[in-house]
């Protein structure tokens, strides 16, 4: 069973959600990153999404654009993230982590180079922003025979049809974007969010998994009522952007941060 399969599993047992923070990898500076995985992990964190630092991330709002433009300057590369996770999973072995980004940075080291690579390094799911599943008949069975879950999005204006396909090739878990718009967009209706994943639990088995707009334990609370997992990406990454010059304090606001929500989730 694979991590982030036997994660959930976990989860549904205990009754409880996931709790799933983005940060930027290398963001401020690539040597902190192991160091904000561990944090997030004694805050509540379930999973891990790790975002890789590209130019130009499309669905991304200001925050995490200015985030990719932080560790890009500190010369963070895909391959350096092989090197956070090894390290981290020299003393976390249990915890999945999903690479997040675009296919550009993969397409230059090569599908069959990065599933390699990624694997070895102890990633559990890949999901790629721009690689929808009509795109992935190339890189889809390289991951799938590295054992990493190929991770998909579903957002409020994916039609049915669509939405079928996508669930008929996501593995992990679903990811539903709350909102129409980029990462840090504003208003979320817990209502809303429950209207449209009804449908998508009768296509898939999948657990689903909300982002966008979850900015503090009241959103969290709320949204983790109607799906399986809540996905907090700009709340995070701009306590990093307030402190990139006392980068020393910058675990200890991400654990706040997260404790909030997994405290407000699991009351």
């Amino acid at each position: 069973m694979s991590r982030i399969k036997q994660r959930f599993s976990e989860l549904k047992q205990q009754d409880r959600k996931a709790l799933i923070p983005y940060i930027t990898a290398g963001d401020p500076a690539p040597e902190h990153t192991v160091g904000f995985m561990h944090a997030l992990v004694d805050a509540g964190a379930d999973i891990i999404e790790l975002g890789v630092p590209f130019s130009d991330p499309m669905a991304d709002g200001p925050v995490i654009q200015k985030a990719c433009e932080r560790a890009l300057k500190q010369g963070t590369r895909l391959v350096d993230l092989f090197d956070m996770i090894t390290t981290f999973r020299q003393t976390d072995t249990t915890t999945p982590i999903v690479l997040m980004g675009y296919l550009n940075p993969i397409e230059r080291i090569g599908y069959q180079s990065f599933a390699e690579q990624a694997a070895r390094a102890g990633v559990d799911g890949v999901l790629i922003v721009d690689m929808p599943p009509e795109e992935a008949e190339d890189i889809g069975p390289l991951l799938k025979s590295h054992q990493l879950d190929a991770i998909f999005l579903v957002a409020p204006t994916t039609s049915h049809e669509r939405a079928a396909t996508i669930c008929a090739h996501g593995e992990g878990y679903l990811y539903y974007v709350s909102l129409k718009g980029v990462t840090g967009a504003a208003t979320l209706n817990a209502d809303d969010v429950a209207e449209h994943l009804a449908p998508l639990r009768e296509m898939t088995d999948l657990p689903l998994c909300v982002g966008f707009g979850i900015r503090d334990g009241v959103t969290a609370a709320e949204v983790s009522k109607v799906a399986d997992g809540v996905i907090v990406g700009s709340a995070l990454v701009s306590r990093i952007a307030a402190s990139t010059e006392i980068p020393e304090t910058i675990a200890g606001q991400l654990k706040t941060v997260l404790s909030e929500m997994r405290t407000a989730m699991d009351a």
